[in-house]
């Protein structure tokens, strides 16, 4: 089967797990998305990359599939997840209420519908729930059916934002009671989601707060699409975004005529805010309060780069993508 043909039936899930000091556990966890039991490889997986955070101890792990291997692919490192992690030992400044925190399922290629990722979801909420007893699950997105609530609503609605949330409160959707060592797990699908952090330098929290405010969606002038937390970080600030993809077109301008990056999903026109729109947004409102940015960094990928590093590794039959990348020729 051609790289081409391949692409047209990739998915990706970034896998959020609560530890990222100790990386060797984390790759541990990448490594069961890509092998089985006896070390063979599952074909059709790839892990593109790592990305560990020290001062949130959360870890992302992009792990990118044809629509048919994702499930076994994501269950597996979820396994080896709840075997490694408990959350309740957690220490880090990011939120998270899972050992595995979250399980996003986002179609790369034009075979794959919104349904399809919907049914993956759904699957791998229900097979974790049996495969580790005691875990739970709530859904979001697409495999949220009827309502389909996004995932700020689903995290509100669980207490994720609460410093210590209060896990016998929770109604899970999928599974028990949430209960340690494995808290519960958000699973669900919808168009891809990106991860842009900018880092303002001061250490007064309240400043972040402020223009993390300004920035969300929901604030009368603020960029669509965007969820924002702003948290410690390294003697810092970081204006942590999430940068969900809108249906139809651009809706605003960008720094120097950027165009917004779209894709299509089953003939559906998807674009998102660009990095340095949000990149430049921070700027002016820190530059009000006399704060300076330090730096912007994307955590992986858009969802071209996705899809077209998923396509070089599967052509070249790279599982361990993210050791590899510096090495690769495109």
């Amino acid at each position: 089967m051609s790289s081409s043909s391949v692409g047209r039936r990739l998915v990706a899930c970034l896998l959020n797990v609560s530890e990222a000091r100790r990386k060797e556990l984390v790759e541990t966890v990448a490594r069961a998305a890509l092998y089985n039991n006896t070390g063979v490889r599952r074909e059709g997986t790839t892990v593109l990359n790592i990305f560990n955070d020290h001062d949130y101890n959360r870890s992302v792990i992009t792990i990118v599939a044809t629509i048919d291997s994702i499930r076994e692919a994501v269950l597996s490192a979820c396994e080896k997840a709840c075997a490694l992690i408990d959350v309740g030992a957690h220490n880090g400044v990011h939120p998270c209420m899972g050992a595995v925190d979250l399980i996003p399922i986002y179609p790369l290629g034009e075979e794959v519908g919104v349904e399809d990722c919907a049914e993956e979801a759904r699957a791998v909420a229900q097979g974790l729930t049996e495969r580790v007893r005691g875990t739970s699950a709530f859904l979001f997105g697409w495999a949220d059916s009827p309502l389909q609530r996004g995932l700020a609503q689903r995290r509100r609605e669980m207490g994720w934002f609460k410093k210590t949330p209060d896990l016998q409160a929770i109604r899970p959707d999928v599974g028990p009671q949430p209960q340690n060592p494995f808290g519960l797990t958000g699973v669900g699908a919808g168009p891809y989601v990106m991860n842009c952090n900018v880092t303002i330098d001061t250490q007064d929290v309240a400043v972040g707060r402020s223009i993390a405010a300004a920035l969300r969606e929901s604030t009368p002038g603020g960029l669509p699409g965007v969820q924002v937390l702003a948290l410690p970080h390294d003697g810092a600030v970081e204006i942590a975004c999430n940068v969900e993809s809108l249906k139809g077109g651009p809706t605003g301008p960008t720094p120097a005529g950027e165009p917004w990056p779209c894709f299509s999903i089953g003939g559906q026109p998807y674009c998102h805010v660009p990095a340095s729109l949000i990149a430049a947004r921070v700027a002016e409102l820190a530059g009000r309060q006399g704060v300076g940015v330090k730096g912007t960094a994307l955590v992986g990928f858009t969802p071209h780069e996705c899809r077209g590093l998923a396509e070089v590794a599967l052509s070249q039959r790279i599982a361990e993508f993210w050791k590899e990348r510096g090495n690769i020729r495109m």
